[in-house]
């Protein structure tokens, strides 16, 4: 698995990044979203100084099915949208990969984090250009959780060798002494602390890529 976070350019058609651009200083925050048949639902967050002209301008976009503010107070409002084009969460879904949510726009520019196998998202920034939205990558980085297919068993004898520092350098505890103190002969010990390591050393690797995920060669990546 892989975590990415994108700065997506918002093309010109969905609410959101032509109202955002139309309010460069107004903060904008996804908090939920559903994409429908024809129109997603969405709860989001604006944080700006001119609020009310934001939702008349939101109100009035071709694309607002129906807007309700739940909540309004010193410059910050919750409203429920509905909305023809969700663009992100279509992408999405074609892509097969979650979008962590809040997202956060800014003046036409959404900031993207994903979870997923590297082919996904690599499937998720095909589909963003698709639909005309460019982007940069900010960071691509492993998610690694190692262990996930180790025993109960084996994580208690895993946690010991670790507590009385069979895995210290140098060593402080040797394999019949962490033998012994959880009660099983050296060689079962041995024996079960390489299916561990075998296993965990598997998880890590199948996890790494073997070659870089490929967008397309116009999207550039920060540092």
């Amino acid at each position: 698995m892989a975590q990415a976070r994108l700065n997506v350019d918002l093309p010109d058609g969905p609410w959101v990044g032509e109202v955002s651009r139309e309010f460069p200083e107004a903060r904008i925050q996804v908090l939920s979203a559903t994409p429908g048949d024809g129109a997603g639902f969405a709860l989001v967050k604006i944080t700006a100084d001119d609020i009310d002209e934001i939702l008349d301008a939101i109100a009035v976009h071709d694309t607002i099915e129906e807007i309700s503010v739940m909540a309004l107070n010193n410059g910050v409002a919750t409203v429920h949208v509905e909305a023809h084009a969700p663009l992100l969460m279509a992408a999405a879904q074609q892509a097969e990969i979650p979008i962590e949510m809040p997202v956060q726009i800014e003046n036409g520019v959404a900031r993207i984090d994903i979870t997923g196998a590297h082919e996904r998202i690599a499937d998720f920034g095909k589909m963003l250009r698709g639909v005309g939205a460019e982007f940069n990558v900010a960071y691509v980085q492993q998610q690694l959780n190692p262990g996930e297919s180790l025993t109960e068993r084996q994580r208690e004898l895993l946690f010991e060798a670790v507590d009385h520092g069979y895995y210290d350098v140098p060593r402080t505890c040797t394999l019949t002494e962490l033998a012994g103190e959880v009660g099983i002969a050296k060689s079962t010990c041995s024996e079960a602390l390489q299916r561990v390591e075998r296993t965990i050393v598997r998880e890590f690797v199948d996890d790494l890529p073997r070659k870089q995920i490929e967008f397309d060669s116009s999207a550039g990546t920060d540092a």
